[in-house]
This record gives structure tokens, sequence and C-alpha cells, in this order.
């Protein structure tokens, strides 16, 4: 049986970040960032596992403001007016804190388990913060895994009507509203039908919903991402050796955010997958699975 460490908080860069660590203590360390609003678990276990059995001592964690993770304070819900002042007049959005104190929270995390650099998988907004540590402090980056991410560039299209609708819905007030909204809301994001995954969503919201919502946190979240402005000019000195993962029918980060982030790493390889939205279904791990693997033990290989 793989080693598995139960979740376990540790204070890291003033903050407390809940952890949880699969495999075996002496592989390759591999840190895995969640999205904006989402918890670690939606790393799924199986997913973790299968990870670790290739070799990897896996890492997952709630960002600030979301899980057991601290929960910030400040910073209003996102207006529309704001959106518009920022798309239109380029008037940046006010945020209590920005991609980098989360790219900071990753790193005192790293510290804390005596990690001196690991392979960084992000999903997301956590491909952004990703992008962020390797950019501020890629002697701790080994590889970097992007996925469904963008550079932050303003000119990729914007979501789909549907997944904006998601992301900007006031939050649901009671249990049963958050039952329906979350697997409503991954209907939209998964786009077309994923039976297994479909069968899983009820214990996954009855799951993250006991380990506490913070809709406050998701809003301050998403002011960091507007807030933290374009990565891609920064991106174009990077030297870490970069994989981008992107679905060809993401609804919430337009696929063109995944050519773009490739396209503005020298040497960065593209994987697009065919069918897949904003999630990672059941049926795509092996591919995905396979693609994190082999890009990490080909770094690993590279830097021996």
């Amino acid at each position: 049986m793989l080693a598995h460490q139960p979740p376990q908080i540790a204070r890291a860069n003033g903050i407390d970040i809940c952890y949880e660590i699969f495999g075996d203590p002496a592989a390759e360390p591999m840190l895995l960032i969640m999205g904006l609003g989402a918890q670690m678990i939606h790393w799924d276990d199986d997913f973790c596992r299968q990870l670790a059995a290739r070799g990897f001592r896996v890492i997952r964690f709630d960002n600030r403001d979301i899980g057991k993770s601290s929960h910030m304070s400040g910073g209003k819900r996102l207006t529309p007016f704001e959106l518009l002042k920022l798309r239109f007049l380029k008037i940046p959005v006010a945020a209590p804190y920005k991609l980098i104190d989360m790219a900071k929270d990753t790193v005192g995390l790293m510290d804390v388990l005596g990690v001196q650099s690991a392979h960084l998988v992000g999903a997301s907004m956590g491909g952004m913060i990703a992008q962020e540590v390797a950019l501020s402090f890629p002697q701790r980056v080994r590889s970097l895994t992007s996925i469904m991410s963008t550079t932050g560039n303003p000119k990729i299209p914007p979501p789909t009507r549907e997944a904006a609708a998601v992301l900007m819905a006031p939050p649901p007030r009671t249990k049963e509203e958050y039952f329906d909204r979350f697997a409503q809301t991954w209907k939209v994001l998964r786009v077309g039908s994923f039976p297994e995954d479909e069968a899983l969503d009820p214990a996954r919201a009855a799951r993250t919903y006991e380990r506490g919502l913070n809709p406050n946190g998701v809003g301050r979240q998403l002011r960091a991402v507007l807030a933290s402005g374009s990565r891609k000019e920064r991106l174009h000195h990077m030297k870490i050796p970069t994989l981008v993962i992107h679905g060809t029918v993401d609804p919430l980060v337009h696929p063109e955010g995944g050519k773009d982030t490739a396209a503005s790493i020298p040497g960065a390889k593209l994987l697009m997958i065919e069918g897949m939205g904003h999630a990672l279904p059941i049926p795509m791990w092996p591919q995905i699975i396979n693609a994190i693997a082999g890009h990490a033990q080909g770094a690993a290989a590279k830097a021996a």
C-alpha cells in the first residue's frame, strides 16, 4: 500500500495551510495547486494515488480562503461594474491579496515540509499560482505543469456566458441549494456527459460542504486573479521545463489561454485534450496522469 499522511495543518507565510500527502516520503515531491473556490479534495483521492504510484510524493493543499486553510478578511463581492472598468478602462480591481501572496503560501508550505524544490502542477487559478512560483522562486521548481490556465493576458477571449454566470452566481443559501448548484456547475464546466463523475457528484458535494464553505473567500480569490495582471511578458524569460494541458472545449478559460501560455514560455510543450472542458473527468485521467508523470520524470532525468 502507498504511504498516506492524513490532512494536517502547517503554519506557513503567516497563515494556516491544510495539506495532505500521498506516496513515498523519499519520492520526488509534486505539489498540486487547485483553482478558484476549489478545495484540495478536487484533486480526487484516486487521482493523487495514481500519481503517487508513478513515483511521486504528492502533496495537495487548500489555498488560503478555502477549505480548512485560514480564511482571510476584507474585499467586497465583485461587481459587474468593476469588471467592466477592468475590461474597457483597464482600471485594476482592488484586492486584499494577490497571486504572489498565494505563491508565497505555496513556498512557505514547502519550507515547513523541508521540500527544497518540487514539481508544480496547477489547475486553473492554481496554474496561475504555479506560474507565479516559477517566476518569483525559480530555484524551488523542478518542473511546471499548467492545466486549464492562462497567462492573465487580457486579449484571451472571455468565458462563455454560461460559465461566467456560474462564476458570478450569488452563494447558495441552503444545503439543498448547494448540492443542486454543485451538480449544475460541474455540468456546465465539464461540457458533455460524464456518468462516472456525475455518479460521484453528490458524495463530492457532501465532502466539500462538510469541510466548510467560504463564499467571501472565493470572492477574494477572484479579486486576487483579476488584480494580478498579466504574466505574459515575464513568462518569456522562464527557463523551467513546462507542460501546458488544456481542454479543447473549456468554457471558463478559453482554449486560447492554454495556447497563449505555451507560446509565452520558451520550450513549453502543449497538450490539447479533445472534448475536455474546465474539469478533470475520470475517463481522461490516464491521458492527464501519463502526461504529468512523463513530463516530471523527463525534467528530473535532464536535471540529474
